[in-house]
Parts: structure tokens; sequence; C-alpha cells
């Protein structure tokens, strides 16, 4: 079930990111992101309105609250992108920069999560992976 909810979220971000990036070609790359964090905001309120408990700040530490401004940049860099580069090589991309990061994240236990041994094998996925980035991008 967690591979198959991870296969979606895949395809939502794919939707998300084409929405995004014909979004900052109407209305410019940082008004768009405005607008797309607004209607994510509002979605949210209603959300949390609905539930009938309220939810309560963790006491987490301070860089953990940056991944609002995080998400900022995210979406900035990749309405810039999508709109030269394209969908699939705007995605491709930030796959590998995922990859790479959750990689160090689970094999050297950053930000205090659990760690995941590093398994040499994976190398030769993320190989094949550079591999057709570099033809997606020459060819």
């Amino acid at each position: 079930m967690y591979k198959t909810g991870s296969v979606v979220i895949g395809v939502l971000i794919t939707i998300m990111l084409t929405f995004n990036g014909v979004l900052s070609r109407t209305l410019g790359d940082y008004f768009s992101v405005l607008v797309i964090h607004l209607v994510g905001i509002l979605f949210v309120v209603a959300l949390l309105a609905a539930r009938k408990t309220r939810p309560r700040l963790a006491k987490a530490p301070w860089y953990f609250y940056s991944a609002g401004a995080i998400g900022i940049f995210v979406v900035i860099f990749n309405n810039i992108s999508f709109n030269r580069l394209g969908a699939s090589v705007t995605t491709a991309l930030g796959l590998m920069g995922q990859l790479i990061m959750s990689s160090a994240i689970d094999s050297l236990g950053l930000f205090g999560m659990e760690k995941h041994e590093f398994q040499k094998k994976k190398l030769v996925g993320m190989g094949i992976m550079f591999a057709g980035i570099v033809i997606m991008i020459a060819y």
C-alpha cells in the first residue's frame, strides 16, 4: 500500500509541477508562488476547520519549521525550470536530487531520522537513473 501511495504521490507531484509551471507563465514566477500558496493555505484552513480536534504546535527544533520557506524555493525553482526544461527533465532532475538527499538522510540518520544502512546496489540504480537523465537532456 505504501509503495502504491508513493507512486500516486509521484503522479500528483508531476501534475502539480505542470499546473504550477503553467500558472507561472500566466502570472509570473513569483506572483504565481503567492497564488499557489494562498490556495494551499485556504485548503488547509478548510481541512483544519472540519476536524473535531485542534492541532498543537509540537516541540521540535526550529529548523523543522523552515520547511515552509524551503517549499517556497522549491516552487519557484520548479516553475523556472519547468518553463525552460519542460516537465519530464525538471521532474527527472528533481527526483535525482531527492534520491541523493534521501540516501544521505537515511544512511547518516540526519535530522534525527533512524539510520538505514546504505546498500551498494543502490548505486547501480542511481547510476542508471543518472545515465537516463543525461540521455533525456542530450537527445
